[in-house]
């Protein structure tokens, strides 16, 4: 099939899944146009409150997803002897092309400034506050030293209470990894985190159903407020986020196959073109898991290979989330006019790398983690509800997207991991009119 035609599916499967939410959208924007010509303080503080309460409730179970993700992705390698074959080469892969997307997200955006524009539409009392915090947090850190130092926790309840994510982080990771290592005692622990995971899933699962009415409050309120004249600044931030994307996978993604391996990367991507579809279809590269295992076990990757490294892939890999949060955090600095020195910008990139690495592969999961950040630079998402209206206005189809890339990078490392290794089958996977249908 030809690569427009997979494109044109991709797009209708999106719209097909996700119509409530492009229905959310459209029926704020005409609702937030009518309002702006008919002001309503009634209908508009409605909006703004349960714009709040969507808000709210992504915030709500950060903490609890981060924590049991983290620790069920780690223990569940264990002391795996595949681990020392080649898992620390997956690390490295999986390292090197989320630290790529990060510095070319932070470099677009501070090239091309899209949050400038939405500056005028930032209450300048809020924009002050956030500033002051902001600048609180870095005299507070002072260096990268200190920054660095702040990652480690004195307190971890402390840190839990205060919901101080880094520390959280680091502290989760190490206990995981001492889960790792003490062996089958571990069980009633994991199996604890494991139902946790569960259950948040499953609470996620019921905000993602208040996606619409979440995002239509926020689009109409923010239309209400400033008229359509505010799509001039998210036109300006998707540009940016496609600009990054294309970059990532069509110049990227082969440089590194063309570096680390003999995989042609069209190949490749003619080979997971189902998983692909559906990763922009569903927005979940959890979801697109299973297809994503089967493409490339019946298209030449060794079982041995795609049974490991592409589900920690869904767990811990994903460069698209952290090239979007990247790009979605300086967007909100630059909106709210916080100055970027070289300091908080290395912040942001460290933090990205953080955040998107404990992101859940499901729908939202970007911009729910993106609190880990703001965190870092002593924020919070409730101070900035007016520039998470810009964000949430498209981010369904920056999920789709961001998702696309990172399901495509978690198969150009198993397709890279497996040539290293001989652990793949190139007359399968260059030969499309032998490939086997997908289930």
């Amino acid at each position: 099939m030809k690569l427009h035609m997979q494109i044109l599916i991709a797009l209708g499967l999106g719209i097909k899944r996700n119509w409530h939410i492009f229905f959310g959208i459209i029926a704020g924007v005409l609702i937030g146009i009518f309002l702006h010509s008919h002001p309503n303080v009634l209908i508009d503080n409605l909006l703004t409150f349960f714009g709040q309460v969507f808000i709210r409730l992504i915030q709500m179970v950060v903490i609890p997803l981060v924590v049991s993700a983290i620790i069920i992705g780690i223990t569940s390698i264990g002391d795996n002897k595949q681990l020392g074959k080649f898992g620390s080469k997956m690390i490295i892969y999986y390292g090197i092309l989320t630290t790529i997307a990060v510095i070319i997200g932070g470099a677009l955006a501070l090239l091309i400034q899209p949050g400038i524009g939405a500056s005028q539409y930032i209450s300048s009392n809020i924009a002050n506050e956030v500033q002051s915090s902001v600048s609180i947090a870095m005299q507070q850190q002072g260096n990268i030293l200190n920054l660095i130092l702040g990652f480690i926790p004195n307190n971890p309840v402390e840190a839990f209470a205060s919901g101080n994510m880094v520390p959280i982080i680091l502290f989760v990771v190490l206990f995981a990894l001492a889960l790792a290592k003490v062996g089958d005692v571990n069980r009633p622990i994991v199996s604890f985190f494991e139902s946790v995971f569960a259950a948040t899933m499953k609470i996620t699962d019921w905000i993602m159903l208040f996606a619409a009415p979440g995002i239509f409050a926020l689009t109409a309120s923010a239309i209400a407020s400033f008229g359509v004249l505010i799509f001039a600044p998210i036109a300006k931030y998707l540009m940016v986020l496609l600009l990054g994307f294309a970059i990532q996978m069509f110049m990227i993604y082969p440089i590194f196959l063309r570096c680390f391996s003999k995989v042609s990367f069209p190949m490749l991507f003619s080979a997971i073109a189902e998983a692909v579809m559906v990763a922009f279809g569903t927005a979940s590269s959890a979801a697109t898991l299973p297809l994503t295992i089967a493409c490339c076990e019946k298209r030449g990757i060794s079982h041995k290979i795609s049974s490991f490294v592409l589900p920690l892939g869904a767990t811990l890999n994903f460069d698209g989330t952290a090239l979007l949060q990247t790009v979605a955090v300086i967007f909100l600095a630059q909106a709210y006019q916080v100055p970027l020195d070289l300091f908080l910008v290395i912040q942001i990139a460290l933090l990205a790398i953080i955040a998107s690495s404990t992101c859940a592969g499901i729908p939202g999961g970007g911009l729910i983690t993106i609190a880990l950040i703001l965190n870092g630079m002593g924020l919070s998402p409730e101070q900035l509800v007016a520039g998470f209206a810009f964000l949430f206005t498209i981010e369904r189809i920056t999920d789709m997207l961001r998702t696309v890339l990172n399901v495509t990078s978690d198969a150009v490392v198993a397709a890279a991991i497996a040539d290293n290794e001989n652990e793949i089958n190139y007359d399968l996977l260059n030969n499309p009119q032998a490939y086997e249908e997908i289930a």
